[in-house]
C-alpha cells in the first residue's frame, strides 16, 4: 500500500512529533506531509532522507517562527494536499491535520492528540491568556474560532477511524465530534531513560514554556518555599517570565537536550507537573527514570500516574492550579516520600513503551484496512 502521513507542523520535536516519528518507523516508505517544516538542527533526524511535502504557508513571511498566527489559513492549506494517489492516509492531528481530503477508495485513520483546544473547551482560557477578552481584536478572534469550530466539526466525518492518545481525549472526541475512538497511548522510549534508585535533593519541572503548561505557576509556588530546591528546564515564550519569578532556590536552565534532561530526571526527588495535559509524555519519562510525579489531577496524568490510594503509588495529585495547592502537595509528598518507590515508577512507565504503541497502533490500522478492503470486494 502507498502510505501518506500528515502532521500539522514540524517546528520542534515535542510529544506529538515523537508520535509521528514512531509512525514513520512503522511505515518507512511513507511520504510525509506537513504545513510548515522548520525543525532545528539536531531535531530533524526524523525527516532526513524522506520526501516531505509542505504547504503554501512554508514560504510566507514569519510562518516558520510564528506559525500559530497563521491558524486561520491552516484549514485551507491542509485541504490543498493532493493525496489522491495514496491507499492509506494517517493523520496526526491536534489542530487541522484530520481535515485532509480523501476519497472513497482510500483509508484515512486519524491519531487525535486533541480536538483543537483553543477552539473548543479552552477557548476562554486562551483568549484570556492572549489578552483578547475585549475590543476589536477579541471580536475578530471569536469570529475566527467560531468558523474554525464549524470546519473542525465538518471534517470530523473524514477519517474512517479515530485513535485517541488517552481515555481523556476519547471522552473529548465523543463530546465534540460525537464519535467513538480507540485509545492507544503515545510511545515513550523507556529503554533510553536512565533509571536510578538514588534521589537528589531537588524537584524538577520541565516542559515547553507556553501558558497552559503552567511553568510560571510552579515557579511562583516554589518561590514561596525557599527551603525547597527546584530546577526548571525548557524553552518557550514564558521563559523570561519564569526567570523573573525565580528566587535563589530556583534554577532556570532553559532548553537542554535529551541526555542532560534525562540525567536531571534520574536524580530528581520528584517531577512537578501542573498542566491539564491530554496525555503528558514528560511525567511518564520521569517515572521511567525512577522519579515520582506530583501532578495536577486532571487530564492524562490520571491515566499515567498511580495515585497514593494504590498499594504501589508512583505519585500524587493536587486538585487546583494554584500556588497553595502545589505547596500543599509538595508537603504531602515529603511526609509520605517513602511510599513512592523508584522501582514502582519504572514498572508503571513500561506500560507506555514504544513496543506497546507499535503493536496497538499497527493492529488497528491493519484491522481497518482489512475491513475497508473486504467491503470493497463485497461491493464489487
Amino acid at each position: 500500500m502507498k502510505v501518506a502521513i500528515v502532521h500539522e507542523w514540524l517546528v520542534t520535536r515535542a510529544g506529538s512529533e515523537k508520535v509521528v516519528e514512531e509512525i514513520l518507523g512503522l511505515y518507512p516508505d511513507a511520504d510525509l506531509f506537513t504545513l510548515i517544516c522548520a525543525l532545528p538542527p539536531g531535531q530533524d533526524g526524523m525527516i532526513r532522507g524522506r520526501k516531505v511535502t509542505t504547504s503554501f504557508l512554508q514560504n510566507m513571511w514569519g510562518a516558520r517562527t510564528r506559525h500559530r498566527l497563521f491558524m486561520p489559513l491552516m484549514p485551507l492549506a491542509v485541504e490543498q494536499f493532493d493525496l489522491s494517489s495514496y491507499d492509506l492516509v494517517i493523520s496526526s492531528s491536534h489542530a487541522v491535520a484530520k481535515g485532509v481530503i480523501t476519497g472513497p477508495n482510500q483509508v484515512h485513520i486519524s491519531y487525535i492528540h486533541s480536538p483543537m483546544r483553543y477552539a473548543w473547551d479552552l477557548q476562554h482560557t486562551y483568549l484570556a491568556e492572549s489578552g483578547l477578552t475585549r475590543g476589536f481584536r477579541s471580536a475578530l478572534a471569536r469570529v475566527l474560532l467560531h468558523y474554525l469550530r464549524i470546519w473542525d466539526m465538518r471534517t470530523a466525518n473524514g477519517p474512517e477511524r479515530m485513535i485517541a492518545n488517552s481515555a481523556y481525549i476519547a471522552r473529548r472526541i465523543a463530546k465534540v465530534y460525537r464519535r467513538e475512538a480507540d485509545v492507544v497511548f503515545p510511545p515513550v522510549d523507556i529503554e533510553a531513560m536512565p533509571f536510578s534508585t538514588e534521589r537528589g535533593d531537588f524537584y524538577l519541572a520541565a516542559s515547553r514554556m507556553t501558558p497552559y503548561k503552567r511553568m510560571a505557576l510552579i515557579a511562583s509556588a516554589f518561590a514561596r518555599t525557599p527551603d525547597k530546591k527546584l530546577v526548571i528546564i525548557g524553552d518557550g515564550p514564558e521563559l523570561p517570565l519564569v526567570r523573573r519569578i525565580a528566587t535563589p532556590n530556583i534554577e532556570v536552565l532553559g532548553y537542554l537536550g535529551d541526555a542532560p534532561l534525562r540525567d536531571y530526571m534520574r536524580r530528581a526527588k520528584a517531577f512537578v507537573f501542573a498542566a491539564e495535559e491530554d496525555f503528558g509524555i514528560m511525567p511518564v519519562e520521569a517515572q521511567a527514570c525512577g522519579a515520582p510525579v506530583i501532578a495536577f489531577g486532571r487530564g492524562g496524568a490520571l491515566e499515567t500516574v498511580v495515585g497514593p490510594q494504590a498499594a504501589r503509588p508512583t505519585g500524587l495529585f493536587f486538585d487546583s492550579q494554584s500556588e497553595e495547592a502545589i505547596i500543599a502537595a509538595v508537603e504531602r509528598f515529603e511526609a509520605e516520600s517513602e511510599r513512592f518507590r523508584p522501582e514502582n515508577c519504572r514498572a508503571n512507565a513500561e506500560r507506555f513503551s514504544q513496543n506497546a504503541f507499535r503493536s496497538a497502533f499497527k493492529a488497528i490500522v491493519d484491522q481497518e484496512t482489512s475491513r475497508v478492503l473486504a467491503a470493497r470486494l463485497r461491493a464489487a
